[in-house]
């Protein structure tokens, strides 16, 4: 066919489509009722059914479904993903337009930290604390996204995790529910923007509900097992953070909770989540999981999880063709209600509005506009400025950074140094190519004015081979300061990518020590997409950056971060254990009747006898290079009613030589209470910037909200007693500390 036809035919579909909108009333829930009763049985099951593409997949490639276009013609399918690139979308949509009744697809795809620009994985971006920060880097990524023809992407995710070896730690905000809601609330107003329609936006997606971060043993898409009190309490905020910015759809995960599938969950999916919470968007199943209920032994076929699935509120079917499949025979059967399926249908329908699909269903489909906004100049000034935020300066020993720009020879040496695509890490798309990413050889360069850079790789990340050590350390010897990049493959941290092993791959710890003892300055910089275990490392080399996997402009933020032209102020948001055998370990934890006094305490009390019980670093860790002091406490007063509320302020002086960021962190202890509360628990905080010299007030609001938690019976209460107030750098250096009284 002939560019002139094409284009002909697409105006014509284009305005058929119009014409039928039009003709119904304007507010869209009439719209989406009007449609409804022209759509037959089988076209309302075909917009619960989606789709891979026949690009790239983010699960098992299917290859049974037959024409998946001839399909969308038939109209039974609503959703395709996997599919970017307005070329590539177009010819779907096209297809969809020559379907009887013109629904437009939607267009799915794992858009989780970065489109094209890409930007540092979910976790780098926690250890920002910046919510703008955050929000921007969404923002960018979904102005992208939409403009490559991308409707919906599937992030954030929200799970909270408290186990390193979970692939998918990469993937959230890490162990602290109340840093989790706030990320999860700033990507959604990134990933929505002003609302969906605009062509800047796409719909966001919160997943995975959920408990998924919880999976016995750190196994990915393993069970999980908790109390009622522990998923209200901890896992469940950031999906209500989520809904309440607005989040268009939920996604929810492979786990069974308590021995229910969540896809098979009416708990979850309809009590919380729709009657509960009033969620009005939709939810998709996780790739396949409908019919993996098959596999838990929940359902001996896919009839019987499509029938649980629906029922249970689960409304559109992602890969498992449980739906596509079985639901006609279901409502045949009186197994599955029409009335069911319409509110399902409902759901779907009202976002392709929203998105403008009806009345444009190529209006993310410009090529025009995916050149002109694709890999702006300001977006890859964000992602470096994002990525440089993300560093956390671990360790800084007799002050080794930031490095002297009258350095005569740095020696940079490990197998990170040349690499490109271990800087994109896990769940980066391949829309642009290698050359957008910065090394850190490159970056390094950049810099470097006057210093001769020295290289030699030493290893590869997984060598079992001590070949290069000879080079590495005649290298070292040569130079006035070593810097070291060393860490995980870009695919050894993500999805289905559990560890056992979480200490840094291969032999590159024995490299770090070779170099070591040559005496001289060593920076270690580890890539990672989780906490690693790096003891000797941690305890001998006197500077550690933990660089994370940043995203394209990774040797630029780093050299930035290197050289003192950025002073690091990320903090971790979560626990780094020592070794494998204190995991899960995480800050918030209850204390017990047998807590130790002292870290190496193993006189009957809840400890190791052949470990300290403190991680190696704690969350909120995060150091920089300058120093601040806190002083100067005040509360407004020293009991509140529950309708009341304390002040809390205090005076932060940078008192270093550096201007710098500080986040101060407020946390709350309930010292008596029925049921028992954690030995603390962060409840807000502050990121600011300060001169040398220069100090300023920080204040904090405790309310009522503060002080809450769940009872055993799932009841938002507070009880009246006392609080421990503490206010500090990470959640072991606590520097201020205070009580106050909640009265009956």
């Amino acid at each position: 066919m002939n560019k002139a036809k094409c284009i002909l035919l697409s105006c014509f579909f284009i305005s058929v489509s119009a014409v039928v909108v039009n003709a119904q009333p304007a507010g869209i829930p009439q719209r989406v009722e009007a449609l409804l009763k022209k759509m037959t049985l089988a076209e309302k099951i075909g917009q619960l059914n989606q789709y891979n593409g026949d690009w790239a997949a983010t699960g098992p490639v299917t290859t049974d479904v037959g024409n998946k276009l001839d399909a969308i013609k038939r109209g039974e399918v609503g959703s395709i993903l996997n599919i970017t690139g307005v070329q590539h979308t177009r010819v779907f949509q096209e297809a969809a337009m020559k379907s009887r009744l013109k629904i437009p697809l939607l267009f799915g795809q794992d858009v989780i930290h970065g489109y094209s620009v890409t930007f540092p994985i979910p976790l780098a971006e926690a250890a920002s604390w910046d919510m703008d920060a955050i929000e921007k880097s969404a923002r960018i990524a979904a102005t992208e996204a939409a403009a490559g023809g991308v409707h919906w992407t599937f992030a954030p995710m929200v799970d909270i995790a408290r186990d390193p070896r979970w692939g998918r730690v990469m993937e959230g905000a890490g162990e602290d529910p109340y840093l989790g809601s706030l990320i999860a609330t700033a990507r959604v107003k990134g990933f929505q923007g002003k609302g969906l329609g605009n062509l800047d936006a796409v719909m966001a997606c919160a997943k995975h509900f959920t408990a998924y971060g919880a999976a016995i043993g750190g196994r990915d898409y393993n069970s999980v097992d908790m109390s009622l009190r522990t998923l209200w309490e901890v896992y469940l905020p950031p999906f209500k953070a989520a809904l309440d910015a607005g989040v268009a759809t939920f996604m929810n995960s492979f786990n069974d909770l308590n021995g229910t599938p969540a896809s098979a969950s009416h708990y979850l999916q309809r009590e919380i989540l729709k009657d509960k919470w009033g969620f009005k968007g939709f939810v998709v199943s996780d790739w396949g999981s409908i019919g993996e209920m098959i596999n838990h032994g929940y359902v001996k076929d896919n009839y019987e999880a499509a029938e649980a699935a629906i029922n249970a509120g689960n409304d559109m079917d992602m890969e498992s063709r449980s739906y596509i499949n079985n639901l006609a025979k279901l409502v045949a059967d009186k197994k599955v209600s029409v009335r069911t399926i319409d509110e399902a249908v409902r759901r779907i329908l009202t976002k392709k509005f929203e998105l403008g699909l009806f009345d444009d269903p190529y209006r993310f489909s410009s090529e025009e506009r995916e050149k002109r906004v694709l890999n702006k100049p300001e977006f890859i000034a964000a992602a470096r400025d994002v990525a440089r935020k993300s560093i956390v300066l671990l360790k800084n020993d007799k002050r080794v950074l930031p490095l002297s720009k009258n350095t005569g020879s740095i020696a940079l040496i490990g197998p990170m140094v040349k690499l490109k695509k271990e800087n994109k890490g896990f769940w980066s798309l391949d829309v642009g190519d290698e050359s957008q990413v910065v090394s850190l050889y490159e970056g390094m360069q950049q810099q470097a004015g006057i210093t001769k850079l020295l290289y030699a790789q030493g290893c590869d990340i997984t060598d079992t081979s001590k070949i290069g050590f000879a080079d590495a350390v005649k290298t070292a010897m040569q130079a006035d300061v070593v810097v070291m990049a060393m860490g995980e493959r870009f695919d050894m941290t993500g999805e289905a990518k559990s560890r056992s092993d979480i200490h840094l791959p291969g032999i590159q710890e024995e490299l770090i020590k070779a170099v070591i003892a040559t005496g001289k300055p060593v920076v270690v910089l580890l890539y990672a997409g989780r906490p690693m275990v790096f003891d000797w490392t941690a305890d001998h080399a006197p500077a550690i950056v933990y660089t994370w996997w940043l995203g394209n402009q990774a040797g630029n933020a780093i050299a930035d971060v290197l050289y003192g032209n950025y002073n690091p102020s990320a903090k971790l948001p979560v626990t780094f254990p020592r070794t494998e055998g204190q995991i899960p370990i995480y800050y918030n934890h209850y204390n017990t009747g047998r807590p130790p006094h002292a870290d190496n305490d193993v006189n009957y009390t809840s400890s190791y006898i052949d470990l300290l019980n403190s991680p190696k670093f704690a969350f909120g860790h995060g150091l920089s290079y300058t120093t601040f002091k806190y002083d100067n406490i005040k509360l407004s007063k020293k009991s509140m009613l529950k309708t009341g509320s304390i002040t809390v302020s205090f005076d932060i002086e940078n008192t270093g030589k550096y201007a710098g960021g500080e986040v101060a962190q407020l946390y709350l202890r309930d010292l008596v209470s029925q049921p028992v509360r954690p030995v603390k628990e962060l409840k807000d905080f502050k990121k600011l910037m300060l001169q040398p010299g220069e100090k300023k007030t920080v204040t904090f609001i405790i309310n009522k909200d503060k002080l809450a938690f769940y009872n055993d019976k799932l009841e938002r209460i507070t009880q009246p007693g006392d609080f421990m107030l503490m206010i500090g750098s990470a959640s072991d250096d606590i520097r201020l500390q205070d009580k106050f009284t909640l009265l009956d």
